[in-house]
């Protein structure tokens, strides 16, 4: 049999409920693991205690023939997830310390699934980044590695998480996705991720960074078990006013296998300048699968597609300058004394806040002041109107839309650290789908000359997240993405 954390999520779940091993076995194994990898940085807190007292649970519930879809199964909790009485930093020094006295609606699903705690994962601070090296608690490493040894940023902001799944120390990890924080980093590590539809999962109890675009979903090690994950952590949740009140379908039972007549859209406006020329061919090597299991391609036009990026860098700073404003030094985390109240607030929030969060916020602040809000802001919703009007258009032709996921694999740490927009360049492909609130998923789909993954994104229509299992489902079989990190 195979080690136990090689198994996927399906695989334990079914071999728990058949008392082929323990929850406290796979714990073990799981921890064990986690214990060889911390070079890695990809936990910013390990919770080995909650780890165990969950696993007996499990085991003790499993031995009565009960438990969730997800009894027993050991996950990692990205660090921007409130959970009750353990630490919730968000990657950023003005949380250091803040223990949440409540517990965010997506982790208490999960374990109310019976999912496993390991520990909190690293972020990119208050998810601002795409490469994880904005985080106070260190850049997290991709467990892949150039053919001359370099070390890879994991991408982010969700670089934690799709480090450790790669890095097989959990079996799924929870992300969150406001530009493409959850598909960018599963691209980059050879691991699925899928954004749902914005409102499918609670945003109660997850630090805010862009609260009109920031949606929570699973990172795994197959489509499957991304279905499982997101079963568990979706649903109708009265406490969030933006979750939408429709029933959960069963996205495991949606992966038939079979896609013949469904069309898939390409878009025209995807092929950028300066695209590498593996990217487009593996992005055709994905047509031509698709076509071979009987979809039909469709081309189809996204005119504002070049216009979303700046939007998104109006939109979400602004959003974040508001949510952000709430760490003062009073209520959450670090405080930095001062002669007067402002001054506190100023030296609290000079010394707690990292460059990159206090660029955002600069921006954010700016495009709300007096005089731009209409020329900025009221600009940039409108521009996102017509964003989401093109998705509508595209919709009437085909069933899903097949691009890559980004204009490139893992680049080295460092590499693009002094270029901001050559970072913020990353999420060309998945910011889209984040202004137009659709489901996004990706799919690792093949390696680049230098032996890194690559992924192919599928962007689903509202709330069809069961088609995109479907698809994702056919092209992971056809992809036959076996390699492995260190391999």
């Amino acid at each position: 049999m195979s080690a136990l954390n090689d198994l996927t999520i399906a695989q334990l779940r079914d071999g728990l409920k058949a008392r082929k091993f323990s929850a406290r076995e796979v714990a073990d194994t799981y921890l064990a693991a986690m214990e060889k990898q911390r070079a890695l940085n990809a936990f910013i807190l390990e919770t080995p205690d909650v780890a165990l007292a969950q696993a007996a649970s499990a085991d003790a519930k499993l031995a009565k023939g009960e438990g969730g879809a997800l009894e027993g199964v050991p996950l990692g909790i990205k660090d921007l997830f409130c959970t009750k009485d353990v630490q919730t930093t968000a990657g950023s020094h003005i949380l250091e310390g803040f223990k949440p006295p409540y517990e965010s609606t997506v982790s208490q699903n999960l374990f109310d699934a019976g999912a496993v705690m390991l520990g909190k994962l690293n972020l990119d601070e208050f998810a601002m980044g795409s490469a994880n090296i904005t985080s106070y608690f260190g850049p997290v490493k991709n467990p892949w590695k150039r053919k001359d040894g370099k070390d890879l940023v994991p991408g982010g902001s969700s670089g934690g998480s799709a480090a450790s799944v790669a890095a097989h120390i959990v079996a799924g990890a929870t992300g969150t996705d406001t530009g493409g924080s959850i598909r960018q980093p599963a691209s980059f590590t050879g691991i699925v991720g899928i954004k749902p539809t914005y409102g499918r999962c609670s945003r109660w109890g997850i630090v805010a960074f862009a609260s009109s675009l920031d949606q929570a979903g699973p990172m795994t090690r197959d489509v499957r078990d991304a279905a499982i994950m997101l079963g568990a952590m979706a649903g109708h949740d009265a406490k969030d006013s933006t979750s939408v009140p429709l029933p959960v379908p069963n996205y495991e039972a949606a992966m038939t296998g079979d896609i013949r007549g469904l069309r898939f859209g390409i878009p025209k406006e995807y092929r950028v300048d300066g695209m590498p020329a593996e990217i487009e061919k593996l992005w055709q090597q994905g047509i031509d699968w698709m076509k071979t299991a009987g979809a039909e391609p469709v081309e189809i036009s996204l005119p504002h597609t070049k216009y979303a990026l700046p939007t998104y860098y109006i939109i979400a700073p602004a959003e974040a300058s508001s949510n952000l404003a709430r760490y003062d030094g009073v209520r959450y985390g670090l405080r930095v004394p001062g002669n007067t109240l402002d001054e506190m607030y100023e030296n609290t929030r000079a010394a707690g806040f990292g460059a990159e969060v206090r660029r955002r916020i600069l921006i954010g602040t700016y495009v709300l002041s007096a005089g731009y809000y209409d020329a900025y802001y009221l600009k940039a919703q409108k521009v996102r109107t017509l964003i989401f009007q093109d998705f509508q258009e595209a919709w009437k032709k085909c069933d899903v839309i097949l691009t890559p996921t980004a204009p490139s694999a893992a680049f080295g740490i460092g590499d693009k650290a002094d270029d901001p927009i050559a970072m913020y360049l990353n999420d060309v492909f998945t910011v889209p789908v984040n202004l137009a609130g659709l489901p996004g998923m990706s799919v690792p789909a093949g390696l680049s000359g230098e032996g890194l993954p690559l992924g192919l994104q599928l962007i689903g229509k509202p709330f069809d997240e069961p088609t995109l299992f479907r698809v994702g489902g056919v092209l992971e079989t056809a992809a036959n993405f076996k390699a492995r990190p260190g391999a």
